[in-house]
């Protein structure tokens, strides 16, 4: 998606560690008219797969998420990472663990909000490990529906994340490929004839 390709060029901050910062058009500030673009390529791309809930975890997906389930016209759960005193039983848990903070979080997500039978899309910010994805997969698994695909906005392909969830079986979609944030410098993946950037 070469309209996000030129923001992750142009505002991405290489922080080293394998740590890109994009805060200001996707988990800070945000780029409104990014992030529709965003909503309408997920829905492009799993476009068929009669999708009838967005997935995605708070904070920094709930932007792609929110816009992609406006264009597929169904609603959007987010899985909480805080404690909630309104969200304390009838709920699914999972633990992930964020490479970016160092640390696991329970998310938790209503079990009124996912049926089985549920035809469930993933959205998440980023992939690097797959934490994320495979605990939303699994709380979407544990109420009895099915992920019909993970959509990420910018995927760290010099980590495990893709191949570990495309192993397990889940159909994965990322919209903009790193391949490494190597000596300060974005290295894209290159795809369908594209040059690295």
């Amino acid at each position: 998606m070469e309209l996000l390709r030129q923001k992750v060029i142009n505002e991405g901050i290489v922080l080293g560690q394998g740590v890109l910062k994009v805060d200001s058009f996707l988990n800070h500030q945000m780029d409104p008219f990014l992030m529709r673009e965003v909503g309408r390529e997920f829905t492009r791309r799993f476009a068929g797969e009669e999708v009838t809930k967005v997935l995605t975890i708070e904070s920094s997906g709930i932007a792609p998420g929110i816009m992609t389930a406006l264009e597929l016209e169904v609603p959007l759960i987010f899985a909480r990472k805080q404690k909630s005193l309104t969200l304390t039983e009838d709920i699914y848990v999972e633990t992930v663990y964020s490479f970016t903070k160092k640390e696991s979080n329970d998310i938790t997500v209503s079990k009124k909000f996912i049926a089985p039978g549920e035809r469930v899309l993933i959205v998440d910010d980023f992939l690097a490990n797959g934490e994320a994805a495979f605990g939303l997969a699994r709380i979407v698994e544990q109420a009895g529906g099915t992920v019909i695909g993970i959509g990420i906005v910018i995927e760290k392909a010099f980590q495990p994340g893709n191949r570990l969830l495309k192993e397990a079986g889940y159909r994965v979609e990322s919209l903009v490929r790193i391949a490494s944030l190597e000596d300060g410098r974005i290295s894209f993946v290159e795809e369908e004839g594209e040059q690295a950037g």
